[in-house]
């Protein structure tokens, strides 16, 4: 039976990649525009190969037509997306939506005890959930870093790799690197130090291979709130973006929103440390993702993919209400019904205010909870000096 298993999984799996992929391959064929953020990946990718500006106030020639996107992310994800330009443009999205898949599979996999056939349904079931679909229709890669983040912190702690793939996550987009303080949080100071080291390591590559645009992101182009979008559209589910729908963007709210979130970490470090203790790994991994998702200045609700692995623990402990509950808030596409666009958010009343900031409002109660909920058990035994990796049991 086991080895029966063995064999079926992989094959569930890679006809659901092989599938995903068929359909971007239809999609490419029949002219369909999909995937604008995959598109300006590859663009990014080709106009670093051209020597070119990528971080400039012009459009890049690179995109496709009917894609008019800055390139918003770190020198080095220009490197990481190189592979992309071997693949035709209009397919660059059924790459994306393949490894999506994958990746979609893996972190399941990873995180949950569901195998087989239950872990092919779930990964279809996902799809319904918003984050995950909205980032397969834009062939975003917030899943991909998802799956690198899960991999690394959960099943090579202890290895020599350990830190690694949060360092190039990091460098890809940098919201990663609140794992990075995870890592030293839970007291495994090589792995952070790994981390940091790669992130590092891939910018000073990028400082030789392209210096100006290198400086021209680190100086100007990571400060530019412009590049990445409206603060204060709906979608940007970050403490941040509350702020500046409450106060009709106020010159104080990043400040305002900075000190709450500074707040928001002291429950939350804690909490981190007492559950890794407690071998709790991935209810510590999600505080900190989801701490990681308020902070930000820009949370993009296809970026709350972490719901995945939020759904997969609650599903296996058996807490199976809880499961549904945040199952039908993530796939209710809540904050997609309520008005938005323009000035629209600054017109809200209290009945709007609560679901127009539905994520937020949720992912700041669970960590206060789940704080208020560890205050009235008892102390963790003390970490151990080493850290190997997490028993099956204590991703579960």
């Amino acid at each position: 039976m086991t080895t029966l298993r063995s064999r079926v999984e992989p094959a569930l799996v890679g006809a659901l990649v092989l599938g995903a992929f068929a359909v971007g391959v239809i999609c490419w064929l029949g002219g369909w525009q999909l995937g604008a953020d995959s598109a300006v990946y590859r663009a990014g990718a080709l106009t670093f190969l051209h020597g070119d500006q990528v971080y400039t106030t012009e459009r890049l020639t690179a995109l496709p037509s009917w894609v008019s996107l800055p390139f918003t992310y770190p020198p080095a994800a220009a490197l990481l997306f190189v592979p992309l330009v071997a693949v035709p443009s209009g397919l660059t999205w059924g790459f994306l939506i393949a490894a999506s898949v994958l990746s979609l599979a893996v972190v399941i996999r990873v995180t949950g005890r569901f195998r087989g056939w239950a872990l092919a349904g779930l990964t279809v079931a996902a799809l319904v959930l918003e984050p995950v679909w909205k980032t397969i229709f834009l062939g975003q890669i917030n899943l991909v870093l998802l799956a690198l983040i899960v991999l690394d912190v959960l099943v090579l702690a202890g290895t020599r790799w350990s830190g690694v793939l949060v360092g190039v996550a990091a460098a890809i987009k940098l919201t990663p690197l609140i794992f990075v303080a995870h890592l030293f949080v839970t007291g495994r100071w090589r792995d952070g130090l790994r981390a940091l080291g790669t992130f590092a390591g891939l910018q000073i590559v990028m400082f030789a291979l392209m210096p100006g645009d290198a400086a021209r992101y680190w100086s100007t182009a990571v400060f530019d709130p412009h590049r990445v979008g409206g603060a204060s559209w709906i979608f940007n589910q970050s403490l941040t973006g509350m702020i500046n729908r409450a106060s009709h963007e106020a010159s104080w709210s990043p400040a305002l929103a900075l000190g709450i979130g500074a707040v928001l970490a002291v429950p939350a470090a804690w909490l981190v440390r007492r559950l890794h203790r407690r071998g709790e790994t991935l209810v510590a991994v999600l505080v900190t993702a989801f701490l990681g998702l308020l902070v930000s200045p820009v949370s993009w609700s296809h970026h709350w993919v972490w719901a995945v692995p939020l759904i997969v623990l609650l599903a296996s402990k058996g807490r199976w209400v809880w499961a549904g509950l945040v199952t039908v808030f993530f796939a209710s596409c809540i904050v997609m019904v309520v008005p938005n666009g323009g000035v629209t958010e600054f017109s809200w009343g209290p009945e709007l205010f609560v679901p127009g900031n539905a994520y937020v409002v949720a992912a700041a109660l669970g960590i206060l909870g789940l704080a208020a909920r560890e205050l009235r058990l008892p102390s963790s035994p003390p970490l151990a000096e080493h850290h190997p990796r997490p028993k099956p049991s204590a991703l579960r």
